[in-house]
């Protein structure tokens, strides 16, 4: 007799068909969720700067052999610059209108991947799209295109993605012999095209435009202060080009003032080029640090101010430089009027205090040389002139332009507000020995011998120091400093007050 398994036992060891097919989909599934290196898995970008869902403005910056791609949303464009806001308008918009072909690709990777992005296909939006027109001798700028080819962003490829492998290929030898061969070869690949410096920083102030609209940290020098005052200039020329100077002005105000003491120097150099940056920054701070070394060295830099800014500030300029001058002024006439006092309390003159006029005399005579222009050269002779011009045509003309430059007034404005700077902050000197000090008393009491003596000369210089110390209080609402930075190392006055309307953008 021949014994035969019972079905049973059988059942029971191989399990049922269904469970192995089960577990052997679960395994499959869980291994799909999983990523391989050198899969080809298509999952498209939706960040900045190319928001493949939901962007709908395609700008295209190209310069040089370079080209930047940007993919972004109207309505944050539109809400940061005016002039994305006028030209995607109902009256200047050129807008297409994108189908659906390319939502059956999203939606399909989302199914894949577990995510609804992408299922509305079938919906058509509008798409704007951008260039960068350097054709002209203008200005390059942006100018709207009409999409009249495929985008290069995949919204509207018709071709579908490329397909998902649940399972890396298995290896063999000649796909490893491929990629060391790849390898080696890739060391003998040709260099990109070089680009021009000038292209390089042009892609550089879009790319930070458009980081900033995005509220992203523009990509600026924080380590030498002349590069990051070149950048942020640029960029601002570019924010200014857009109507976006409300958005970016605040990014440089930050960036700069992080240079504190470095940048109040640099201000103190190159005000006029700073009072610019300022008020296209919109910034109080940079635009009034500005302001009180423009006002204090003006007219110097008056060409630069005239030309690169708007007339509200320039008559803002000559208001404080109008206040200056007459606050000068009043304290220089109260200067000339100093006097000193005898024991009974009069004024003393050449009768009464002979020794003190002198002191009062020395001071005046000081004050008067210190805050009055040089007197101008001699002019040449007539005898002179025509012998100069008796020579030849061209020694004529240059005695001509000589005899003409030595006609107009040689004292310069500019020395002179510098000089009497300087005048009035020895006068604020704490320093008794700061101007006229004890040499120069002594030099001058020797010249009336019956009045010089030791004990004369101390007398001299102790009454010598009653006027400075008048002089002192006089000139204390001249040596206020509205500056952040130190206002010791400049030659002109800093006392120039600046306040809340003087900001002209508010």
């Amino acid at each position: 007799m021949v014994s035969q398994a019972e079905p049973t036992n059988s059942l029971t060891v191989r399990g049922p068909s269904s469970v192995v097919s089960r577990a052997s989909t679960s395994r499959h599934h869980r291994r799909h969720g999983r990523s391989h290196t050198g899969s080809s898995s298509y999952i498209p970008q939706n960040d900045f700067p190319i928001f493949t869902h939901t962007g709908d403005v395609e700008i295209i910056i190209k310069a040089g052999a370079k080209t930047n791609r940007y993919l972004l949303h109207r309505l944050i464009l539109t809400n940061c610059s005016g002039f994305f806001e006028t030209s995607t308008s109902q009256e200047w918009s050129r807008a297409t209108e994108v189908g659906g072909t390319g939502g059956g690709e999203l939606a399909r990777i989302g199914e894949e991947s577990g995510s609804d992005v992408g299922r509305n296909d079938g919906v058509p939006k509008r798409r704007w799209r951008y260039e960068l027109d350097r054709n002209t001798d203008d200005i390059p700028m942006l100018v709207q295109r009409s999409e009249t080819s495929l985008s290069p962003f995949g919204a509207n490829d018709s071709q579908p993605p490329p397909p998902v492998r649940n399972k890396p290929p298995s290896s063999n030898p000649s796909f490893f012999r491929s990629v060391a061969n790849l390898s080696i070869s890739s060391h003998s690949t040709p260099a990109p095209p070089q680009i021009t410096q000038e292209d390089q920083d042009l892609l550089n102030d879009y790319d930070n435009l458009f980081r900033i609209f995005y509220n992203h940290s523009p990509l600026l020098d924080s380590i030498d202060i002349a590069t990051a005052y070149i950048q942020c200039k640029s960029l601002l020329t570019l924010a200014d080009l857009y109507d976006a100077l409300a958005v970016v002005g605040p990014r440089i105000d930050h960036h700069l003032l992080q240079f504190q003491g470095r940048l109040w120097k640099q201000i103190a150099k190159y005000p006029s080029s700073y009072l610019k940056l300022g008020f296209l920054s919109q910034s109080k701070t940079i635009f009034g640090e500005a302001l009180i070394h423009v006002v204090g060295a003006w007219p110097a830099g008056e060409r630069h101010i005239r030309n690169q800014l708007p007339d509200q500030v320039l008559e803002i300029i000559e208001d404080k430089v109008e206040d200056l001058r007459d606050m000068v002024g009043s304290v220089e006439g109260q200067l000339f009027r100093l006097t000193l006092l005898n024991s009974r309390g009069e004024r003393v003159n050449p009768g009464n205090a002979y020794a003190d006029w002198l002191v009062v005399s020395l001071f005046r005579q000081w004050l008067a040389e210190n805050t009055s222009p040089p007197p101008a050269p001699p002019q040449p002779s007539p005898r002179s002139r025509q012998s100069s011009g008796s020579h030849n045509t061209h020694h004529s003309r240059a005695s001509s332009l000589a005899i003409t430059q030595h006609q107009q007034p040689p004292p310069s404005t500019i020395s002179q507000n510098q000089q009497i700077g300087r005048t009035f902050k020895l006068l604020g000197n704490a320093s008794s020995s700061a101007y006229l000090g004890h040499e120069d008393c002594k030099r001058f009491l020797k010249l009336t011998p019956e009045h010089y003596s030791r004990e004369g000369l101390r007398r001299f210089e102790k009454r010598m120091d009653e006027m400075k110390e008048m002089a002192r209080r006089v000139v204390a609402p001249l040596m206020r400093c509205g500056l952040e930075g130190e206002g010791v190392a400049v030659g002109y006055l800093t006392c120039t007050r600046v306040e809340e309307r003087d900001f002209v953008w508010l």
